[in-house]
């Protein structure tokens, strides 16, 4: 069998120009494909369904599955294996990464492996939007997810979730760090060569592809209106490939795919951040004790680099090439101030 996905359709989508509005969550606005245009993105070959307005402006928790199952073809044949007559299922989100598939292909013996060392039935479910993979996580429709710093934040303080693990990188550091980059023939030198100029971003609840690169800005006194232009790609392979087709003067993006794409000369990096706490797995705060505890012992015995190594597949694509550390909510006072003061997130927190 091939591997199953349930997929959401999306809720909103975003642009930005100098001046606009801040994203509101459930408005539907356009987004850079992509290849840097602004039409509705099509991820992949995957058509991706609008919900109806009235459930786009309900209570943020969608009742019923709205997802439709897919199979993303050979390449992830085989690689979970659910006993058909296993109802005990655990349903697992992720942030967009890269592509649907290529996320689906990495995560898929990951979860395998969760399902190994837990007894539970892992199935991914896939929804291309930062805003929904977080009200999934809260309102139960998947019991774990992966997610960025900023997207933990958000639900760890709209629904209670818990953080169980940050990644670590490939120092075996649990911090990641943002790049802003340009095209190698651009005449962008510093971050202030940026003032006046098009910027692209990831997702606007992205941490490396949004908040961490838009603290950069302002060190160097821009702001969101000092640029020319602004847009939210969705993804940081979106941003990148519209930076590399020259759809924008600049983006910002996660650090080991900006050092990559570098080192394959299509893009040049302009400047790192500092580092800051990096994305790692949180749960519903209504999983039963017994299996998140159950997971997360699983999560800080994974050994990517050592003897589980064998059954994965790029995994030191994703943000904890290294495996896990525990997580606690304070090591994200600093992005949840920035958070704030973006208007990002609501200042009122889950006690």
């Amino acid at each position: 069998m091939g591997l199953e996905i349930l997929l959401q359709p999306r809720l909103t989508t975003n642009i930005k120009t100098s001046g606009e509005t801040k994203h509101a969550g459930g408005a539907t606005m356009k987004t850079a494909t992509a290849d840097g245009s602004n039409k509705n993105t099509n991820t992949g070959s995957i058509l991706i369904f609008l919900l109806t307005i009235a459930l786009a402006i309900s209570s943020g928790c969608i009742d019923e599955q709205e997802g439709l199952k897919i199979d993303l073809g050979r390449t992830v044949e085989g690689v979970v294996r659910v006993p058909a007559n296993d109802t005990d299922v655990v349903y697992f989100g992720f942030d967009l990464r890269l592509s649907p598939k290529e996320d689906a292909r990495i995560y898929a013996p990951f979860l395998q492996y969760l399902s190994e060392e837990t007894g539970h039935t892992f199935k991914i479910h896939f929804t291309s939007e930062y805003e929904t993979t977080q009200d999934n996580l809260g309102c139960g429709i998947t019991q774990f997810a992966a997610l960025g710093a900023l997207s933990h934040i958000k639900v760890h303080d709209e629904y209670g979730a818990i953080g169980l693990v940050r990644g670590l990188n490939a120092e075996g550091r649990g911090e990641y760090r943002a790049a802003i980059v340009t095209r190698p023939a651009s005449d962008i030198e510093g971050l202030e060569d940026i003032r006046g100029r098009t910027f692209f971003f990831g997702s606007f609840y992205s941490t490396q592809g949004h908040l961490i690169p838009r603290k950069m800005l302002e060190d160097a006194n821009i702001t969101l209106t000092d640029l020319r232009q602004y847009e939210y790609t969705g993804s940081h392979r979106n941003c990148a490939k519209a930076v590399i087709a020259g759809k924008c003067d600049a983006g910002g993006m996660q650090d080991t795919m900006a050092i990559s794409l570098a080192d394959a000369g299509k893009l040049t990096i302009v400047a790192f951040s500092d580092y800051y706490p990096s994305s790692g797995i949180s749960a519903n705060k209504d999983v039963d004790p017994a299996l998140s505890e159950a997971v997360k012992k699983a999560l800080l015995d994974f050994d990517p680099k050592g003897k589980h190594a064998t059954n994965l597949t790029d995994w030191d694509k994703t943000e904890m090439p290294c495996g896990f550390v525990e997580a606690d909510d304070s090591d994200y006072a600093e992005l949840r101030a920035l958070a704030i003061r973006y208007g990002i997130i609501a200042q009122e927190v889950v006690e």
